[in-house]
Order: structure tokens, then C-alpha cells, then sequence
């Protein structure tokens, strides 16, 4: 069985047009359909202290990536791939500083943090830790 760490490299990206509206998507917009990896990446650099929603996440990295807009459903799997990735590196001994900080995206309010198979409290813990609102 994959772990989470294994699935952050599932995949490859891909940009086609949006099949319909949804969201904020609308129908044959340049969408991007980003991997994971990619994913965490964006999230390794936004600074300690500074929060983004979801929604400011997705705008990001279709800019990043030459897109209109990035997949709303497929972020919000690699949103949760990206958490659990990161909390299993710190099971197995890595520390804060070497893991995604994925609660500067994720928050009490974030469906995807209920999801979590360690639970939101974590998410919470370490927002405090950077005063980060909720």
C-alpha cells in the first residue's frame, strides 16, 4: 500500500479547458490540473506567519503555471496528500522545519482539515504557533 509520502508523486500535471462551471471555474477556461508535488511546493514557500485561503492558493498556482484557473476538486485531494505526507514525515522523526507547513493553508473552517486522519487539532496547534487567525 502507498503511503501519503509515495502519493505526493502520483501523476503529472495537465492543463485542459474546463468542462463547465463550478466554483469559481467557468466552462473552457485554461485549467490547470496540478500534481501534488507541485502543490507542495507552493506551500513550502509561503512564509512563516502568512496565512492563504484556498481559493487565493488556486488563483496562485494557475498564474504560477500559465493557466486561468486551477481545479477546485483536485486541490482539495492534494491539499489532504500534502497534510498527511507532512505529518508522516514528522512521525518518523522529521522536524517542524523540515515538513509543508500546509496549516498556512489549512484551517479549522477548511473542509479538507476534518478530513485529516490526525485531526484538526494539530492544524490548530501549529496556527497558534505562528499567529495565524482561525
Amino acid at each position: 500500500m502507498k503511503t501519503w509520502t509515495d502519493k505526493l508523486d502520483d501523476g503529472a500535471a495537465a492543463y485542459k479547458p474546463s468542462p463547465r462551471n463550478f466554483s469559481d471555474v467557468i466552462e473552457g477556461q485554461r485549467m490547470l490540473v496540478p500534481t501534488a508535488r507541485q502543490v507542495d511546493a507552493f506551500i513550502r514557500s509561503i512564509p512563516e506567519g502568512v496565512e492563504m485561503d484556498v481559493r487565493a492558493l488556486r488563483t496562485a498556482l494557475a498564474i504560477e503555471h500559465g493557466a486561468e484557473v486551477t481545479c477546485p476538486v483536485t486541490i482539495g485531494y492534494h491539499l489532504r496528500t500534502v497534510a498527511e505526507a507532512a505529518h508522516e514525515q514528522l512521525e518518523r522523526g522529521a522536524g517542524l522545519a523540515g515538513i509543508t507547513p500546509f496549516w498556512r493553508v489549512l484551517d479549522a473552517k477548511t473542509p479538507t482539515t476534518g478530513r485529516l486522519s490526525f485531526g484538526a487539532d494539530f492544524v490548530a496547534r501549529q496556527r497558534r504557533r505562528e499567529g495565524l487567525g482561525d
